[in-house]
């Protein structure tokens, strides 16, 4: 486990220094005339976001309660995944990834959830930057609630955590607006076509591609949208998010939703303030 703890570590490194790449290049491009101009501040604020993130609220928000809740359900689980061959690891990877696609809808399509996830949907720009924006209250809203049936079919809570650490970061790649499609890859997996249709704000392309790594549960689901060559994504929220202020970045749905919540004319309306779509009203 320490080797995987220093193959993330680096992976950090191999992260940020791959966006600065990037931004230089798209940089170097906008000042030749052969693109737009690349956002600096809104990339700055990612930074930040991850920094926070990944270092102080760490320390002040550790895994372990939800670890606990894993931990008691894998002693009582239906199933044990054998880790000592290879079809343990591929179920749960794939239990794994059932996780994800519906903790994934459920960011889109439940408010409480969306208060959070919209961070990763503010930047107007789609680039390598925006795929470490999460925001900092993921752990308070319960987002590993999404990811306790797995220990309860067999799979060790640690490995979870760890898959789901490999899942995001290979979600890194796919924020890339310059890859084209991929052919065949396509049907299986998530790319960056498909995930540039799940960034896009146009109503066409709305709530769709949840998927980490896979994509095939959207196409089991029908949540899977294909990109349109008459279609030309555009990024950010359905209402964009003017300026660079970090507060309203991180805390600006959190602010909407107590102002909805403080206006609601019944217990009804402020449950559905809560768990329903965000914009149900």
């Amino acid at each position: 486990m320490s080797t995987l703890l220093l193959i993330l570590k680096l992976a950090v490194v191999t992260v940020l220094s791959a966006s600065l790449l990037e931004a230089l290049v798209l940089s170097w491009r906008h000042a030749r005339g052969l693109g737009p101009a690349y956002d600096w501040k809104a990339s700055a604020i990612s930074v930040v976001d991850f920094l926070v993130r990944e270092y102080p609220l760490r320390l002040l928000l550790p895994l372990g309660f939800w670890l606990g809740w894993m931990d008691w359900l894998y002693a009582h689980r239906l199933l044990t995944l054998r880790l000592d061959h290879w079809s343990g690891w591929v179920g749960c990877f794939l239990l794994q990834e059932f996780c994800y696609y519906w903790y994934h809808r459920a960011a889109h399509r439940v408010r409480w959830f969306w208060c959070t996830h919209a961070i990763h949907h503010s930047p107007n720009d789609l680039n390598l930057s925006a795929a470490y924006r999460f925001g900092w209250t993921g752990r308070l809203t319960g987002t590993l609630l999404f990811f306790l049936l797995a220990p309860l079919l067999g799979a060790p809570p640690r490995v979870i955590v760890l898959l789901l650490s490999l899942n995001l970061l290979y979600q890194f790649w796919i924020h890339a607006t310059w890859i084209p499609r991929l052919g065949p890859l396509e049907w299986v997996l998530n790319t960056p076509s498909a995930h540039r249709v799940h960034h896009a704000a146009n109503l066409e392309y709305l709530d769709g591609n949840y998927g980490g790594v896979l994509i095939v549960f959207d196409r089991l689901f029908g949540t899977y949208i294909p990109e349109r060559a008459d279609l030309k994504p555009r990024y950010g929220l359905v209402k964009p998010l003017t300026g660079y202020n970090l507060l309203t970045v991180e805390f600006g749905q959190w602010r909407d939703l107590w102002r909805d919540l403080r206006s609601a004319r019944s217990v009804g309306e402020a449950l559905g303030y809560l768990w329903r779509p965000p914009g149900w009203r």
